[in-house]
């Protein structure tokens, strides 16, 4: 009975298991059995659409790309495993997803600023860390055992101070690092650009992710970061300028590389050896001998300097120079002309106290000559029945008392020390008589004989070392072209008017200087105006002006251009300001839209209330005088010709051009001589405030108001810009890169800066937008199709030339990437112009160009600069992805990074434990 239950019941449960299977759980093969359903199924062909980007040109060779290197990363192996293409296709098929979702954001994305500011403020900033370490470096002296290596490190140090934030080291300096950093980084792109179920598909990911990192990404940054392959490049690039002998001889008497000068000594040896056994005879051989001497000499200047290198012993150039004894001299009516060397001249004048006999010559030279120019022009319009001379000979008086009591007169601070009875003569003349051109003659050629003979002034400066540096300015060392006698004989007062400097007649004119007058001033409006097809914003200030018995109100109309013209004349003047007032920048396109205006209008007036704040007025007491010009009701007179005179300062003779001006006018009608005429009186202006910039960089007066102190050298390139305003020029991050590759803000720079910011303030307010479009077009045709396609076809034929994968280039011999080296230096120094040397000097030139190729030789450095522009370009394409954040995490585990926050906690611990101790105490006290 319990055989025949258990039977049955079994068979009863085993029917009805298999009818609730049945009804409730679809059966399912698992495992094995459904990889072999799978393999007997046909395959469904895979659609793959060969459209990428939207435009043939770039999807053709992107193609090839991608079948190329499916073929030679995935299919040689995978082959030897299956027949089955379908694998091959998905991984094609993601790859060209991926590449669609970037070609899409790439059209979405603005790359105007990153092409033409945060590029160019990547290098500049890139420079100015290599320069610090540099300078850090010589601070230690030559205890360093490896000088490479202890540049990379000093380099990180400062990157970590600079950036606050973020140091890449461990991804520059470590092969492990840098590949797992390249990994997290192809992974996060993949998790943007792939489908979600292709990215968690981790066989194909893994598989994409190796292609990229080790396979493209990897290879491509150590090209572009080795530095043979940059010098390479830069030969290609100027390769149409021929090599100079004498820059040649220059690089291998400056160069402090051992390997470079073996490298040339043995290449001239090989050179020796083949000309020495050449058989000839008549002409040839006069030649071969010249040859021959040529190498002999390169040989011995190579021997000679790797003999001072190995013994330690080397010295600045320009001090291995000051002991030479005699050098050439360079008269001092040529140093008064030639604003490199009075620069020298200026410095030197200072150090002595004898500054005021300088600016004394050069403020009567500018007199002498707006006097002659508007005398000249006065009597031309005398002719023509115009009558203005007692408003002329006024301010021609008003100009002639200023130099008086400037440098002559008894509160005269600093003043000029000259006979008396001369002066006394002058202060009856000036009483009493009509002020001509001519009326400081005789005390400027007193003034002018006395630093010639006196042993305090121009006789010491030719022994002192400034002297040796202008001469290395002027490259004058080597190759004198002036020639003078020493004690000065020759050397007549010509009225030299080159490099002087002009006292302004206008700015003498009277300004209310009433302390009780309150002066407001408002945007009350703004407006698009039309004139003659050109559209522009009009902004209308209204105006209070109050004092004890009165109270005025008027309108005046100013544009955008005016306020920009008005700050710069002002910033230039009173040095104070530039640090107190910021102007709202430029924009270049939709600057009419309404929103935009009124934006403009409320930062217009921001700017106007704190330029009237009683405090500035009366930190700047000539402010007054540029203000109610400004906001007087008549037409603003913008000070472009200011500019155009500033640089016959310093290129022209000025006199003579002066005089052209003059016959010009003359010869000119009679409307555009009245143009003439109110231009070079506004000429006169910036020669004032050049000669006041003068006066303040000697004798700085602390400003009233000043923002609060941050090392410029402690930030990045691009700070000083304003980054609330939608278009920054781009021209002026270019200027700021000027600024930093020939480090024009040390502080004995001072004239060549000064000339450098007028060359920059010319070339912005006449050709700055023609310049800014010209830029913007440049990127435009960079990012155009037609040179994307063209990009993409060179990197297809650098890694597959010919289709075929190009093999991997064998690391040239070291002599030859020396010698390559010293071909790159030759060939920048030999394509640097003449008129950047005259202007910023030889010697400035020559290190700043020498500094940026140094930069480049150190591949740690290099793949440091090809990462940042790397991540900068990400963050432009993502802006929503918040990349900044992940790189920081990406270079949290550097060790630069972990020693700076130490040190940061070390210095705020004290403090923190003084707010801790002082709370407890108010604690116990509450208590």
């Amino acid at each position: 009975g319990f055989v025949v239950t258990l039977l049955f019941g079994k068979s009863n449960s085993e029917k009805y298991l298999e009818q609730c299977e049945h009804s409730f759980l679809p059966c399912t093969s698992v495992g094995i059995p459904k990889c072999i359903e799978e393999m007997k199924r046909e395959a469904r062909p895979i659609k793959i659409d060969r459209r990428l980007t939207g435009a043939n040109i770039i999807d053709e060779p992107l193609q090839q790309v991608i079948q190329f290197s499916l073929r030679d990363y995935v299919q040689y192996w995978y082959y030897t495993l299956s027949d089955d293409e379908s694998f091959l296709l998905e991984i094609r098929q993601a790859l060209q997803y991926a590449l669609v979702q970037f070609s899409a954001r790439s059209k979405e994305t603005d790359w105007q600023p990153y092409f033409t500011t945060r590029l160019v403020d990547d290098f500049g900033t890139h420079l100015r860390v290599f320069r610090k370490a540099q300078q850090r470096i010589a601070e230690k002296g030559d205890q360093m055992k490896d000088q490479a290596e202890e540049l990379v490190d000093t380099f990180f140090e400062v990157e970590v101070e600079m950036e606050k934030e973020v140091c890449r080291d461990l991804v520059c300096t470590s092969p492990k690092d840098e590949e797992g950093f390249l990994r997290d980084l192809c992974e996060v792109l993949l998790y943007i650009l792939l489908p979600p179920g292709d990215f968690q598909n981790k066989i194909m990911r893994y598989f994409v992710r190796e292609i990229l990192s080790r396979g493209i990404l990897l290879p491509l940054i150590n090209q572009l970061s080795d530095p043979d392959y940059i010098n390479q490049y830069v030969i290609w690039m100027i390769r149409d300028s021929n090599c100079n002998y004498e820059a040649f001889m220059n690089i291998i008497k400056l160069s402090d590389n051992i390997g470079e000068l073996e490298a040339v000594k043995d290449k001239a040896s090989e050179e020796l050896q083949y000309l020495r056994s050449l058989d000839t005879a008549g002409d040839d051989i006069n030649t071969i001998k010249n040859q021959i001497n040529s190498l002999l000499y390169v040989i011995k200047v190579c021997d000679s300097r790797i003999q001072r290198l190995q013994s330690g012993k080397e010295i600045d150039t320009v001090k291995l120079a000051a002991n030479f004894g005699k050098l050439c001299t360079v008269p001092l009516d040529h140093i008064l002309v030639d604003n490199v060397a009075l620069q020298f001249f200026m410095d030197y004048m200072q150090q002595i106290g004898g500054q005021a006999h300088l600016f004394f010559w050069m403020t009567v030279e500018g007199y002498r000559v707006t006097a002659q120019q508007q005398l000249e022009v006065l009597q031309s319009r005398q002719k023509d029945g115009k009558h203005q001379t007692n408003q002329t000979k006024g301010l021609l008086r008003a100009a002639a008392f200023g130099v008086y009591e400037q440098y002559l007169s008894e509160k005269a601070s600093p003043r000029v020390n000259i006979d008396d009875n001369l002066v006394a003569k002058l202060a009856e003349t000036l009483n009493h008589e009509d002020p001509t051109p001519e009326i400081f003659d005789d005390i400027q050629r007193k003034v002018y004989e006395l630093m010639l003979r006196d042993e305090r002034f121009y006789p010491s400066f030719k022994q002192n070392v400034l002297y040796v540096r202008m001469l290395a300015e002027l490259d004058m060392l080597k190759d004198p072209s002036f020639r003078g006698s020493d004690d000065g004989e020759g050397e007549s007062f010509n009225g030299s008017p080159t490099g002087s400097i002009n006292l302004s007649l206008d700015d003498l004119s009277n300004v209310p200087s009433d302390e009780t007058v309150q002066l407001h001033a408002y945007i009350s409006d703004t407006g698009v105006c039309n004139d003659h097809g050109k559209t522009y914003a009009l902004y209308a200030i209204t105006v209070h002006r109050r004092n004890a018995n009165s109270e005025e109100m008027w309108k005046t109309y100013r544009r955008y251009s005016d306020f920009h013209d008005f700050h710069m004349r002002i910033t230039e003047q009173f040095e104070n300001l530039a640090n107190i007032l910021k102007l709202p920048g430029k924009k270049t396109f939709n600057n009419m839209d309404r929103e935009f205006l009124e934006k403009r209008k409320k930062d217009l007036n921001a700017y106007l209330q704190l330029l009237l704040n009683p405090e500035v007025m009366k930190a700047s007491p000539a402010l007054a005088h540029y203000v109610y010009d400004f906001l007087e009701n008549k037409a603003y007179s913008k000070g472009k010709g200011d500019f155009a005179r500033k640089m016959d300062t310093f290129v022209n003779p000025l006199r003579n051009s002066m005089r052209n001006v003059s016959n010009a006018v003359k010869s000119i009608p009679d409307s555009l001589a009245e143009g003439m005429t109110k231009m070079s009186d506004n000429m006169g202006k910036m020669s004032e405030r050049l000669g006041q910039d003068i006066k303040q960089s000697f004798f700085k007066v602390p400003p009233l108001m000043q923002k609060p102190y941050s090392d410029p050298d402690h930030c990045r390139v691009a700070a000083p810009i304003d980054d609330n305003v939608d278009d920054n020029i781009p021209l002026r991050v270019m200027l700021l890169l000027m600024d930093e590759v020939f480090d024009l803000k040390e502080r004995n720079q001072w004239l060549r800066r000064n000339i450098k910011n007028l060359l920059q303030q010319l070339i912005r307010a006449t050709y700055g937008d023609t310049i800014n479009r010209k830029i913007v077009d440049h990127v435009d045709w960079m990012t155009s199709p037609e040179q994307v396609a063209d990009a993409v076809k060179r990197f297809r034929d650098a890694f597959w030339p010919n289709g075929i994968l190009a093999e991997t280039v064998p690391r040239r011999d070291k002599a030859i990437r020396m010698r390559t080296r010293v071909a790159g230096k030759t060939k920048l120094l030999e394509v640097m112009p003449d008129e950047l040397k005259h202007i910023i000097g030889a010697e400035t030139t020559r290190k700043g160009i020498l500094r940026v190729f140094e930069m480049f030789q150190h591949s740690q450095l290099n793949k440091r600069m090809v990462y940042v522009f790397l991540e900068r370009f990400l963050e432009t394409l993502f802006p929503q992805n918040k990349f900044p954040e992940l790189f920081n995490k990406l270079h949290s585990r550097s060790k630069q990074m972990q020693r700076y926050k130490q040190r940061l906690h070390s210095t705020q611990a004290p403090s923190l434990q003084k707010s801790l101790l002082v709370s407890h105490i108010r604690l116990l006290m509450h208590l």
